[in-house]
């Protein structure tokens, strides 16, 4: 970007511009509007990128978990499954993070981080997410797809010989970010407003910000939704169809959602303070401890599938496709499958957040939606303002994203029926995860930090 033109005077005379007249002179800069001409080209290749990635890991999980097995003549994966493809998961991700630029992209335990990765370090994250999340890491693709998108921007940038400066590697990683979000998400919306809570600025800043990635996140999208004779491409989107029928809200439902958010944002607080343990213990020997914690992961998929004679894709997945099942059939899982899931899942969770490569996103979502199934029997509970007061719960102490998430758990019901428990729950967990001690923190990079989440202290 080329420097902003000079600012203008206050109205009272005085030297020093107010936040509109900031906000004016940025979209006034020459240099900022080919940025954001530049954000909307690049949209279009950051989402066919981003679909061909998830279409990749979706099939590459679908071998692993299906078709590999009924080829052995297995309906499911028997109990063991997890354990040799995990392993391999560990020694991979341990030597990439060892060998490759980026060390495979950021530590989930770091939590999201709103840049993306350099077009060097783009071969490592691909890596070792590939290895992980079809092979069965208690992960999403969000992280990786924010590295993929914020890479992909720069190195057109680079293609494209565009100036090189902090405000447009700035930019344009948050526009391709959101760009490549929007794929998994089926919604720009969700994309940008993920993008602008994790950047945490505000004012001019915050326009700076949103405009690129809203831009780019939705020009992108039209490869989904399709556009003329263009019918567009399906992703699966991120949508939940409960099996119960949407209620009005009463008194039992408000109260039980809070008391419910309380407990769920400190039970996600400390899988998050495991997995930084996990996290600040694997660097001393990264290969071997990755492949033990791993493997320790898959272990709680097979003590699971031990115990309650189901799939261990309930607890070796990003939860994505379980959580759309239980939502439509909750009835099917009885309680002991319940608490054995919420139990073995939150291990593998913190295990993978500490050493595997992907999101936090999907397994807060899914361990938040049990945990309100679960609890649906209470007197003057349901079904549907469980689920929803719990998946806000959990991806709000999860992420400490609270906008971010009352909007992503919003249009996954496709009902604003339930936001105002979708609301008091993200709020309640949220401050409940802020005010416990935060435990030792991690780097984005994986070297244990003195004393607060990075991205918590960023925000403060």
């Amino acid at each position: 970007m080329t420097e902003p033109s000079p600012q203008p005077a206050k109205s009272d005379g005085g030297t020093q511009p107010d936040e509109a007249d900031r906000l004016r002179a940025m979209l006034r800069s020459p240099g900022y509007l080919k940025t954001l001409v530049f954000c909307a080209l690049i949209g279009i290749p950051v989402s066919f990128a981003a679909f061909w990635f998830l279409v990749a890991l979706r099939e590459l999980e679908r071998l692993m978990w299906a078709d590999l097995p009924q080829a052995l003549d297995w309906n499911t994966p028997p109990w063991w499954w997890p354990l040799p493809l995990l392993l391999v998961a560990g020694i991979v991700v341990g030597l990439v993070v060892t060998h490759l630029p980026g060390a495979g992209g950021h530590i989930p335990a770091a939590g999201l981080q709103p840049g993306g990765a350099t077009a060097r370090a783009l071969p490592g994250v691909i890596l070792a997410a590939v290895a992980s999340l079809p092979l069965g890491a208690t992960l999403g693709p969000e992280a990786p797809l924010i590295a993929l998108g914020g890479g992909l921007a720069l190195l057109f940038r680079d293609l494209a010989r565009r100036p090189v400066t902090p405000t447009t590697t700035a930019l344009l990683g948050a526009a391709g970010a959101a760009s490549a979000l929007a794929a998994i998400f089926g919604n720009p919306l969700v994309a940008a407003v993920l993008l602008m809570e994790v950047a945490g600025v505000g004012g001019p800043q915050l326009f700076a910000v949103m405009l690129p990635a809203l831009l780019s996140s939705g020009v992108g999208s039209l490869v989904f939704t399709g556009f003329g004779n263009w019918t567009g491409l399906s992703t699966g989107g991120l949508s939940l169809k409960p099996g119960a029928p949407i209620p009005h809200l009463d008194t039992g439902d408000v109260v039980w959602s809070v008391l419910m958010a309380v407990a769920i944002g400190a039970a996600v607080h400390l899988v998050q303070v495991g997995g930084r343990r996990v996290a600040a213990f694997v660097p001393t020997r990264t290969v071997v401890h990755t492949a033990v914690c791993a493997l320790a992961a898959g272990a709680c998929a097979a003590v699971y599938t031990l115990v309650t004679d189901r799939s261990p894709a309930d607890v070796a997945s990003s939860g994505q496709a379980t959580l759309t099942k239980l939502a439509a059939d909750p009835h099917a899982w009885g309680i002991g499958a319940l608490i054995a899931v919420l139990l073995c899942k939150g291990a593998a969770y913190a295990l993978c957040l500490g050493s595997l490569r992907g999101g936090p996103i999907f397994p807060s979502l899914f361990l938040g939606g049990a945990v309100g199934v679960l609890l649906a029997p209470l007197p003057g509970l349901g079904v549907v303002p469980g689920l929803a007061a719990g998946m806000a719960a959990a991806a709000a102490s999860a992420l400490r994203l609270p906008v971010s998430s009352v909007v992503l758990v919003v249009l996954m019901l496709g009902s604003v029926a339930m936001t105002p428990v979708v609301i008091l729950a993200a709020v309640v967990a949220f401050v409940t995860a802020e005010l416990l001690p935060p435990g030792r923190a991690v780097s984005p990079v994986g070297k244990p930090a003195r004393s607060v989440p990075a991205v918590a202290a960023d925000r403060a």
